[in-house]
């Protein structure tokens, strides 16, 4: 049994090692052509954003934009429905998203759309013949699906959350996406995506592709842990503090934050995980190296290290949170967001959803 763990560990570590290496070609090609390529990337309606997403992806979204990569992002709402019960919160919470994406500098235009899934029926009916293309052991062995059944306590597995692989492959390759920005952990759904698209080439139309099979643009961010330094931030944990909260709100949270009882200040995240994190995230603010930053409160305490957190992300975080006030006040616009990205993604996805009859031999 452990010599099976240590290679199951050992072609884990090959395949992610594989996808940095691919990561680090895409990343210079994004560079120099990045009108050649299409980012897809998104969220699920579950609430409104954290500082992880904003440091994690946020970011990223608008550094890829702004260097003119056409990028869609997706509003994954069916998705709510495999794991979650507050169906009745998710036209809210669409709402709160695009108002995280747009306070965060992500500005829709003819290249960079918004969009709900649920308004792209096209995309969605490429699932019937992609679920033709993978077995169920396939799906039985997806990692992200088990951690995701267990972080959710299901006891009962419905078929949306055990073909949600498959969905997300129609999500990325109705619109031809190549580019997907994601963490060590989506790699295994990353490459059932890949998986479908080489075998839908191969068996429909292996003259012409249809689908790119798309790359894995790995996160430069390390995991962001949330104020219990244990886990990973999430709002479902209660560790997280929301891009929407106010400077006292995060005041507060972070004064409740978890360090440890060594007064004096390092930066070792296996060992001082907790404090790593909060050094972590005034590096993210402030672009200082963490060691530097534990240098310069040495015996400070855990106090000093959180004063100096509240100060740096509640100063990063001012002109977003201005702008996100300011979005709360127009939700007709918020709204047209929305519907335009929609019909926009529905262009692409008309497009597509014709090549792949086409290829099949079902145009009538």
């Amino acid at each position: 049994m452990a010599e099976q763990q240590q290679c199951l560990e050992e072609t884990a570590n090959a395949t992610y090692e594989a996808a940095l290496e691919r990561s680090k070609k895409l990343e210079a090609d994004i560079a120099a052509h990045p009108e050649r390529h299409r980012v897809l990337t998104g969220d699920r309606p579950t609430g409104r954003l954290h500082i992880g997403h904003y440091f994690g992806s946020l970011q990223n979204r608008v550094r890829l934009a702004k260097l003119g990569v056409p990028t869609c992002i997706l509003i994954a709402d069916y998705q709510v429905l495999t794991d979650h019960d507050a169906y009745t919160e998710i036209a809210q919470n669409t709402k709160q998203l695009v108002i995280d994406y747009l306070a965060a500098g992500i500005e829709p235009s003819d290249t960079v759309i918004i969009y709900p899934h649920s308004y792209v029926p096209e995309a969605n009916q490429l699932m019937l013949p992609f679920l033709t293309l993978v077995s169920n052991a396939e799906l039985n062995r997806n990692p992200t699906v088990k951690e995701e059944i267990q972080a959710a306590g299901l006891k009962s597995v419905n078929a949306g959350m055990y073909t949600y692989p498959v969905h997300q492959a129609c999500d990325i390759l109705f619109c031809k996406g190549d580019v997907v920005p994601v963490g060590k952990d989506q790699l295994p759904h990353l490459e059932l995506t890949r998986t479908i698209a080489r075998r839908f080439n191969e068996r429909f139309s292996p003259q012409k592709p249809v689908f790119p099979e798309p790359q894995a643009l790995l996160s430069k961010t390390p995991s962001i842990l949330g104020l219990d330094g244990s886990q990973k931030m999430s709002k479902s944990r209660g560790n997280a503090i929301m891009l929407s909260a106010s400077e006292d709100e995060t005041a507060a949270l972070i004064k409740k934050a978890k360090t440890d009882a060594d007064r004096h200040i390092t930066y070792d995240p296996v060992h001082r995980p907790e404090v790593a994190n909060l050094l972590m995230l005034i590096s993210l603010c402030t672009g200082e190296e963490p060691e530097l930053i534990a240098e310069r409160i040495g015996d400070g305490g855990g106090g000093m290290l959180k004063k100096l957190l509240t100060e740096a992300l509640n100063e990063t975080l001012r002109p977003l949170r201005t702008k996100r006030r300011e979005l709360e006040t127009q939700p007709d616009y918020i709204k047209s967001v929305l519907l335009d990205g929609a019909e926009k993604a529905r262009a692409l996805a008309v497009k597509t959803l014709d090549e792949v009859r086409a290829a099949m031999n079902m145009v009538i």
